[in-house]
């Protein structure tokens, strides 16, 4: 489908998450304005870091937690919210390059923190559309039986349960799923409103517009901050995307962030109820929500590597299409995209991010599958603060680095990232500023140099350098969001040029032109 193509529901012209729009306020804090001394610094808050200091503030720590921007903004705030332990075709991948013991482990993790985060919903009464929903993983493609059903080996070797089944309540034809029963829903935005309370109500700290600039290496460590206020504390933890204190570490060059994309929609079809995940490509996401009061249907996918992929309304329009087939589309209410870091080997990085520095902790690499996973790095990176022994830490230790596959998925991603760095310094095909209409952005020549630029609706233009402050690769123009998207780490900034997601720290530096 085109721009312009007939449609029974047309797309909202900007990107819009239904979980940040569904509560009347999102709190506020303020910024770090005095430097403190505190037991843990959590620095980060999405659903990781607030988790992460909610259950340290449970067990008495005094925990401070920064955010560079507005709480809740971030990928917690544009995820499609399953909380499952059915994380794709992931098991029988596990076995194969981790062992029994250790991907048993994972999924042991991952249905205790389903299991936490019911029981927490439940014992703070929060009112956030839980449900729960059966879980299915299906194919429409012969050519991916087989892996299906290795899947389903893999399920029965885990003693995980699931049925295999040759269809699914979905209105359309599917080859085969693996259902999961006992999986959930819910809306992670008043869910984390009330963990944020009960922070503070123990007595932690919550600063936002606050950017962590570095942390020593001692302990106690001394957290910098851009605002040039510091907090001393015995622990470090990580919880954003990427590590801010990464020369040392470079994960940058281990891991690599993924865009998806969402819709919410009113549909003339009623929804069967489950929670769906197709194994082939395009990838497709469904699931049912409540939107003021009424069915709704959220409709994912089209995954890709950030800053590599399509004209980003087309993602938006292949789901609208799909929709549009499947359900028949009344209204679309939302749309908004998220973005997701994966590590070489698909297991996330959970605990000590450094071998000689073990009060400096990190939690990245879910993938797509955050809900679960952000409560299993709580729930780890806890223990190891309080020097608890967890079953856990081997599994997820950032250190681990295997021949297969991460030797050659490393090699592979490395020559992705020299190739785009490269393709950026020589693309020549460049607009000029003069050039662009209202409401729109491109890559554009200034005084013979690749620069940004986007005209606001009112004509105001904005201008930028298009080099990423993280480590020099040309960002480019993402239509859809009204971005700057970096292919080679994933960084994000706004179409003035500021950092909307890291790794980078600094703003794209403004140009002007005359």
């Amino acid at each position: 489908m085109h721009h312009g193509e007939a449609s029974a529901a047309t797309l909202p012209q900007f990107p819009k998450s239904f979980w940040l729009d569904s509560v009347d306020k999102l709190p506020q804090f303020p910024s770090l304005a005095a430097d403190l001394k505190t037991d843990v610094v959590v620095i980060g808050a999405g659903i990781t870091g607030i988790t992460t200091a909610y259950l340290l503030a449970k067990r008495g720590v005094k925990v401070v937690v920064l955010n560079a921007g507005p709480i809740l903004e971030g990928t917690t705030g544009h995820t499609t919210a399953k909380i499952t332990t059915q994380h794709g075709l992931i098991y029988h991948e596990f076995l194969s390059h981790f062992g029994e013991e250790k991907t048993r482990l994972y999924y042991e993790a991952n249905q205790e923190a389903l299991i936490l985060i019911k029981q927490t919903i439940t014992e703070l009464d929060i009112d956030c559309q839980l449900t729960d929903e059966d879980a299915y993983l299906y194919t429409s493609d012969d050519d991916y039986l087989n892996q299906l059903q290795d899947e389903y080996m893999a399920y029965g070797q885990l003693q995980i349960g699931g049925d295999y089944l040759e269809s699914t309540p979905l209105p359309f034809a599917t080859k085969a799923a693996i259902r999961l029963k006992g999986q959930a829903r819910f809306n992670p935005v008043p869910y984390l409103i009330r963990l944020l309370q009960e922070i503070t109500k123990l007595g932690g700290h919550i600063y936002e517009g606050t950017t962590v600039v570095g942390a020593t290496h001692e302990q106690p460590s001394i957290v910098k901050t851009k605002q040039g206020h510091q907090v001393t504390c015995n622990y470090v933890v990580t919880a954003s995307h990427y590590p801010f204190n990464d020369i040392k570490g470079a994960y940058f060059t281990r891991l690599h962030a993924e865009k998806s994309y969402v819709i919410a929609a009113r549909t003339k079809k009623a929804f069967p109820g489950g929670m769906y995940i197709n194994v082939e490509q395009p990838s497709r996401s469904l699931r049912a929500v409540t939107i003021h009061g009424e069915p709704a249907v959220l409709i994912g996918g089209e995954g890709h590597k950030t800053g590599q992929g399509l004209c980003t309304h087309q993602y938006y329009e292949n789901l609208q299409k799909f929709g549009e087939d499947i359900f028949g589309l009344q209204e679309i209410l939302y749309r908004w995209s998220a973005q997701d870091v994966f590590t070489l080997d698909k297991m996330p990085y959970i605990g000590q991010q450094f071998s000689d520095a073990p009060h400096l902790l990190m939690a990245t690499g879910f993938r797509k599958w955050g809900m679960t996973t952000s409560m299993v790095a709580a729930l780890l990176n806890t223990k190891i603060v309080l020097g608890e022994k967890s079953p856990y830490e081997e599994v997820f230790t950032p250190h681990r680095f295997h021949a297969d596959p991460s030797i050659k998925t490393f090699v592979m991603q490395n020559a992705n990232v020299a190739k785009e760095f490269v393709a950026g310094k020589f693309d020549l095909l460049h607009k000029q500023p003069e050039e662009l209409s209202p409401d729109e952005g491109a890559v554009v020549s200034v005084k013979g140099k690749r620069a940004g630029a986007y005209r606001e609706p009112n004509g105001e233009l904005h201008v930028v350098d298009t080099t990423c402050t993280h480590l020099g690769c040309e960002v480019d123009w993402n239509e859809a969001e009204r971005t700057w998207d970096c292919p080679c780490h994933g960084s994000r900034y706004s179409f003035q040029g500021d950092v909307i997601e890291g790794p980078a720290k600094k703003a794209l530096t403004k140009l002007t032109v005359e």
